[in-house]
């Protein structure tokens, strides 16, 4: 069995790589062409649905709320699985990511992080007062994001969630845009994070919640905001996971 898990996985990883390398001359087109920016939400969007297709992960997107495509949103999802970062590539809405610098290194792969999302030091204070600027910047564009509130894969024991970062909800309060809650309930399960890294059979499921709205508040809302989402989140968590 386990043999056959990691015989899955490195063929998940190739048709990962391969769809990418298909896919990059495409996202050439919003890196020239800054404009063309909700184009990046669209090819990661068909990435994403065709690598679940071939990888033999069926998903499920459910909407509990009407999101519009002409709003500005921040999608906080929880994470607990390189598996939630093709997930979130299925958001309705066109994003882009804030995740680690760490991408960067990436041949190739880095070079398109950098150019068309917004990457994190989480370790350096100057990197993640940058990452605020920016992820406010990109607001100003237009671009809505999805934004990890636990700062990356750091709960130790999923599907309990560790403490969530205050980042998105200070962007979300001072740009006045709604925060959209997002439970991914099994992939700690289909791909958990382990050494080795080994897929199960599993079907991925993504939630996005109702918007909560932030117009109105101030910074001083930031732990309640930060509160609410979290409990949507980790309820959702544990009606599937029970």
């Amino acid at each position: 069995m386990k043999m056959l898990r990691t015989v899955h996985t490195v063929y998940g990883f190739f048709i990962f790589i391969l769809l990418f390398l298909l896919f990059f001359p495409l996202l050439l087109i919003p890196i020239f062409i800054p404009s063309q920016f909700r184009l990046t939400g669209i090819f990661n969007r068909w990435w994403a649905k065709l690598m679940f297709i071939f990888v033999f992960l069926p998903y499920r997107v459910e909407c509990r709320a009407k999101l519009d495509p002409n709003r500005t949103y921040i999608f906080c999802p929880n994470h607990f699985s390189y598996l939630d970062i093709p997930a979130m590539g299925l958001t309705p809405v066109n994003t882009i990511f804030v995740g680690k610098n760490a991408m960067e290194k990436i041949p190739l792969f880095g070079f398109m992080y950098r150019r068309l999302h917004i990457t994190v030091d989480r370790q350096s204070l100057r990197s993640r007062g940058n990452t605020v600027i920016a992820s406010m910047k990109a607001i100003d564009e237009g671009k809505s994001l999805v934004i990890y509130p636990e700062g990356g894969i750091v709960s130790s024991q999923p599907p309990a969630m560790a403490a969530f970062k205050d980042g998105a909800f200070r962007t979300a309060i001072e740009k006045q845009i709604p925060i959209v809650p997002v439970t991914i309930p099994f992939n700690w399960i289909i791909l958990p994070d382990q050494n080795p890294l080994r897929l199960r059979r599993g079907k991925v499921k993504i939630i996005f919640h109702e918007p909560i709205e932030t117009k109105g508040l101030t910074l001083d809302d930031i732990v309640p905001l930060k509160n609410d989402v979290y409990k949507i989140i980790n309820r959702e968590l544990q009606q599937h996971n029970a």
